[in-house]
């Protein structure tokens, strides 16, 4: 029996990268998996993937999946999934907010829409699926909540900086993943009598995606330097099974988390060579 057999998880953008990472993972586990993103058809969008394509591949393994495509900044389509998650497979047991946004343009160049659009996805987003899923945990006592972040909520640090190494263009996905860490140990905090844990995981290193590929943070699919999705789907299996006071609360990152657990035996990047947030310190 999986991990997760029996329950019901939504998973925000599921059509490529992480999310797709993550949705297969959890059907294999036994869960019959909601697959969210904006890109239902291939072709859609200029980057390889869709849910049809996540769906599908599940369904060939012999998990359960559907699709439903939702823009996760509308609060509208927001209660359209959740309303249409429900019907399909009942009450939501886990949710895992991975959908993100970002356009990697320094603040002085950046358009005010660009940036509003961006923490509607990154941040509000989280936040009206959670406040939606926890219409079914609450009354159940029961559920978990994984948000996906990133090493960007890492501050650079007071200055002088050095010219060489400044990072242009994370300051707003940044900021946003920052809230995020907050965010989840803030909801953690609130409904931890309720029995439903919220945790937080980003990646050690750096996922070789479609998007990190467009956005050059690697160099292709087969980067030595990065890690592959499959790490950060491991970890949001672990927070999302895991009895509540194992981990809710936390904030931490794919191989500390993988090598805690047995999973890896050597761990690189964030919380090896250099520290975490202060959220994952806390």
């Amino acid at each position: 029996m999986g991990k997760l057999q029996g329950k019901m998880a939504i998973v925000t953008g599921a059509s490529r990268g992480i999310g797709k990472a993550i949705a297969e993972l959890f059907a294999h586990e036994g869960a019959r998996v909601v697959c969210t993103a904006r890109t239902l058809h291939e072709g859609e969008h200029p980057l390889e993937g869709s849910l049809e394509t996540t769906v599908s591949e599940i369904k060939k393994s012999g998990g359960e999946a559907s699709a439903v495509a939702c823009d996760i900044s509308s609060e509208e389509d927001c209660e359209r999934l959740v309303e249409k998650a429900r019907a399909l497979y009942g009450p939501c047991d886990i949710l895992v907010n991975n959908a993100a946004l970002t356009y990697f343009i320094p603040v002085k160049d950046y358009a005010v829409k660009r940036w509003v659009r961006s923490f509607a996805v990154n941040v509000h987003g989280p936040f009206m699926m959670s406040r939606l899923v926890l219409q079914d945990m609450l009354p159940r006592r029961s559920g978990a909540i994984v948000n996906i972040s990133s090493g960007a909520a890492i501050g650079p640090g007071r200055g002088p900086y050095k010219t060489a190494t400044i990072f242009r263009g994370g300051t707003c996905y940044g900021a946003e993943k920052a809230a995020l860490e907050r965010f989840t140990q803030g909801l953690a905090e609130e409904i931890y009598d309720y029995g439903i844990s919220v945790t937080c995981v980003s990646p050690s290193v750096v996922v070789a995606t479609p998007g990190t590929v467009h956005h050059h943070l690697v160099s292709g699919p087969d980067d030595p330097n990065g890690e592959p999705a499959e790490y950060m789907a491991q970890s949001a299996l672990i927070l999302a099974s895991e009895p509540l006071d194992k981990v809710t609360g936390l904030v931490t990152y794919s191989q500390v988390l993988l090598k805690q657990y047995g999973l890896i035996k050597e761990g690189r990047g964030i919380g090896f060579d250099r520290k975490g947030s202060g959220y994952s310190m806390i």
